[in-house]
Order: C-alpha cells, then structure tokens, then sequence
C-alpha cells in the first residue's frame, strides 16, 4: 500500500489511547523482518533510519532509504519512514527527497537554551517542508554525545513544567521522554516511573514518545501505552535477535559459507522479535 507517514500513525494512536512501534533499520533484512513482523499481527508500523545508520552506511542516506520506501510501498499494512536522532541539519535537509515524512531532531545534547534554539530552527524548516517533528528532552541515555548524566541521576528525567514550556517554545510535533529507559539495553529490566509518566501526559498536548524501549519487558511496554505514550522506539532487540540467530546457526554450520543461510535465520528472529513487541503494546487500531 502507499507510504504513509509517522504522523498519521502517531496522531491514530493516540486517538485510541494505543501505541505504534518503531523499529531502527541497518540493513535490508531489517527492513523485510519489521515489515514481516507488523504484517503477522495485522498492525501499522514504522520504519527508523538513525544518523549512525547512516555513518554506518559510509554517510549515504538514499540507498537504505529507497530500498525501505520500495518495501513500505509494497507491504500489506500501513508503513511509514521515520529519520532518527539527527543532530547534523545537512542530514535532515535530505529527508523530504528521501521519501521520509517525520524527523526526530536530537539537540537533547545541549544545554537547555541550546536545546529549544536548535529545535525551534529545525522544526520551523521541518515544517515548511511537510515533515512531523519530534524532539527530546531530559537524559535518555545510552548514547554517545548525550551528556554526562545517565537516565537514573537526579534532574535526568524530563520535568513536566520544563516539557510543557519546550513544546510551546519548540513547535514540535511530539516529544521523546526521559522515564527511565536507556538506549542499548542488552536486558529486558528496565522500569519506568509512572507517576512521572502520568504527570507528563497531563501536562503535555503533544503524543509522547519512548526510546531505550528494548529493555523494558513487556508488562512495562503495556503500561507504558496505558499511561499515555504512543509510539514506542525499538532498535537493540533486533540486534539481539539477529546476532543470536547468525551464532548459533554458525555454531552449528562451521562449514558454512553461504549468508544467505545466516541471514535467513537472522532475519527470521527479528520478525519473531518484532511481532512480539508490537502484541506487548496491547491493542492496536485495526487495519483501514
């Protein structure tokens, strides 16, 4: 079906007090086993390309990008391309060609008055050219760059009067916060303070966002979109996945030269790994 954008799915979501599930992309298997995943539960889903992605991809955004657009176009349920963490603004001036319809701008970094003045510069061009505009504040942590406080240190986690202030300020369309989650979890142990959370979604009249969502198991995720957020990032579960299908498979094929074979077992780990994470959200809104 056609590509849709992150804004629909988001803007949908939150109309149903649900949640839809983004997941980080490397490679083209990534691409097939979260579109396969969403496809076996019947549920939209959205498609991330992070900067580091594309450092990873010597720097060059458009051959991920066309292959998840050809994907996408191709799927059988809603898929929307999503850039991720982009702090280089020569890097979200390629989105709209690229065939992305949302930007997450990551100025988080910065001192707050930095923060807000990067913000507001990248969404008023965001917005002139047709892209929904999600940003962070607080200390998500888990990522080179991001500051010296990790997501457990007091003044870490998003305050709800500074967030309602910043989105005003800002103009964004949505807002990444800092509960207690931490990127590049290995383990699923994570908790969220929910009192936190429910203060936010009182306060706030943008749909929240979470990142570090790989480590919270899946009674967390659920009351995470229980208490008010609606899209839901996910990217070292499905490396996890990945790589501990290709080791073992390995393992037991020494002889093995072929990748097709690995990749095979890899990709179908991520899809197993992708449709778990969207049924741990709870109900979606069906399919149009």
């Amino acid at each position: 079906m056609p590509l849709t954008t992150t804004g629909e799915l988001v803007a949908r979501a939150a109309a149903h007090r649900s949640a839809v599930a983004s997941f980080n992309i490397i490679t083209l298997e990534h691409v097939e086993a979260v579109i396969a995943g969403a496809e076996s539960v019947n549920a939209p889903v959205v498609l991330q390309v992070s900067e580091n992605a594309v450092r990873f991809r010597h720097g060059r955004l458009l051959p991920l990008a066309r292959a998840a657009v050809a994907a996408a176009e191709r799927a059988a349920v809603p898929v929307a391309l999503h850039l991720d963490h982009v702090q280089s603004d020569a890097l979200l001036r390629q989105a709209p060609d690229a065939g992305f319809g949302s930007v997450m701008y990551d100025a988080a970094r910065l001192p707050y008055a930095d923060n807000l003045a990067a913000t507001r510069s990248a969404v008023d061009w965001a917005h002139a050219h047709g892209l929904w505009i999600e940003a962070e504040l607080g200390e998500i942590g888990g990522k080179g760059g991001q500051g010296a406080l990790d997501a457990h240190a007091p003044g870490a986690r998003t305050d709800p009067d500074r967030a309602r202030a910043f989105v005003a300020d800002s103009g964004v369309d949505a807002l990444a916060v800092a509960i207690g989650t931490t990127h590049a979890m290995t383990t699923r142990t994570a908790t969220l303070d929910h009192a936190l959370l429910e203060r936010l979604t009182a306060t706030l009249d943008v749909p929240l966002v979470l990142h570090g969502s790989s480590g919270l198991p899946d009674d967390e995720l659920a009351a995470a979109v229980t208490g008010g957020i609606a899209k839901v990032n996910v990217g070292t579960a499905l490396n996890i996945a990945m790589t501990g299908a290709i080791r073992q498979f390995l393992t037991t094929h020494p002889e093995a030269v072929d990748s097709r074979g690995y990749l095979t077992v890899g990709r179908e780990a991520m899809t197993r790994a992708v449709a778990g994470f969207i049924e741990a959200l709870g109900p979606v809104p069906a399919v149009p």
